[in-house]
């Protein structure tokens, strides 16, 4: 699990074991996120009114629901400030990913988007699942390729041929991809029949984040540094770890559409390119 040749918070490469457990072929869909909504009446969090309160010195005519949204850019820009690229949207959510005018009627068979983490945990619940940890989804991930760079082996694009639906072109302006999320499945799966484990959205787990990993009984963390990383943890419940790499993951900008890779994700964002699957 986990790599030392990539981003720090990936480090250190260490074994783990997990139980045995199952975990779904692909990302929830539109879909089947609509017929939990339909069954439970369900409202997310993006599309909740937002409380004043909490927003001290906001205009309360801006207080109103919304997600982020991901917008290309005119061009080449500067890739240290992702403002440039991400915009709040009023009515953005998961029945409408872009905006109020934007629909899923043709994206049913996509993966749901706009979920924060207590959307995905309350889905799980009542599909009688539950969210997976960090090992379980990176042990699914490999496919049982152990210590491979990618779920599919060693090289990004294997004899040319793009595995996953992330960012081809040059990012955050030309996408000569899909542009967007992708239907569930549109690529092949890995070694253990899954779909979608890298690229197409994000994935929540049940972790949370630490700047990097905690090995069981690793010798390459002394008492101290473990001490502090779990404080970390612990101060940090609101940050939970993601998995996978996005549609919008590119070379130049996003290297995470490995199994290794993680990603922090305040439970309540909400953007156009997280979303989940459950285990069990």
């Amino acid at each position: 699990m986990g790599s030392d040749r990539h981003y720090p918070e990936e480090a250190p490469q260490h074994e783990r074991r997990v139980k045995p457990f199952a975990i779904e072929r692909h990302p929830v869909t539109n879909a089947r996120f609509a017929e939990f909504v339909d069954a439970t009446g369900y409202v997310t969090v993006a599309e909740r009114e937002l409380d004043p309160a909490e927003f001290a010195g906001a205009d309360p005519a801006e207080l109103v629901p919304g997600s982020l949204v991901f917008t290309p850019t005119t061009g080449p820009v500067d890739l240290n400030d992702w403002r440039q690229w991400w915009r709040w949207v009023p009515g953005a959510q998961w029945r409408h990913p872009f905006g109020p005018d934007s629909s899923i009627d043709d994206r049913l068979d996509h993966p749901v988007v706009h979920v924060a983490y207590a959307d995905a945990a309350a889905y799980a619940e009542w599909a009688g699942r539950r969210l997976p940890t960090e090992a379980e989804w990176e042990f699914a991930a490999r496919g049982g390729l152990d210590g491979a760079e990618f779920a599919w082996g060693d090289e990004r694009m294997p004899r040319g041929e793009v595995m996953a639906n992330t960012w081809v072109g040059a990012f955050p302006y030309r996408n000569e991809g899909w542009g967007g999320t992708s239907p569930v499945g549109s690529y092949p799966p890995n070694g253990y029949g899954l779909a979608d484990m890298i690229g197409n959205v994000w994935e929540w787990t049940v972790d949370a984040f630490t700047p990097r990993h905690v090995p069981p009984g690793a010798a390459s963390v002394d008492r101290g540094e473990r001490r502090d990383l779990l404080a970390g943890a612990r101060a940090s419940q609101a940050m939970r770890v993601t998995k996978g790499g996005s549609h919008l993951c590119a070379p130049e900008y996003c290297r995470r559409y490995r199994p290794a890779a993680r990603s922090a994700q305040a439970e309540d964002s909400a953007t156009t390119n997280l979303g989940f699957r459950c285990a069990r």
